[in-house]
């Protein structure tokens, strides 16, 4: 099976270029487009997790399941 290619597309921007920095230590990077490139999967990692989450969250709600307060610590 091939290995799709990447479409990469040359962009300018004007960034703050500590926050790059800070950016680009916090994510191990060697490189400023790496740097982005990182930081870009982490968004949308992040926002795949959210949706999941508030998919599963949204489940439970209308599963309408009891839950049981064995120890007594939810009572005021």
């Amino acid at each position: 099976m091939a290995i799709p290619k990447r479409r990469v597309s040359h962009k300018h921007y004007q960034l703050d270029s500590a926050k790059i920095r800070r950016a680009q230590k916090a994510l191990h990077a060697r490189t400023e487009t790496e740097t982005i490139e990182r930081a870009l999967d982490k968004v949308l990692d992040d926002a795949e997790r959210d949706r999941v989450a508030r998919e599963a969250h949204e489940r439970f709600l209308k599963s309408r399941v009891q839950i049981l307060d064995v120890f007594g610590k939810l009572d005021g």
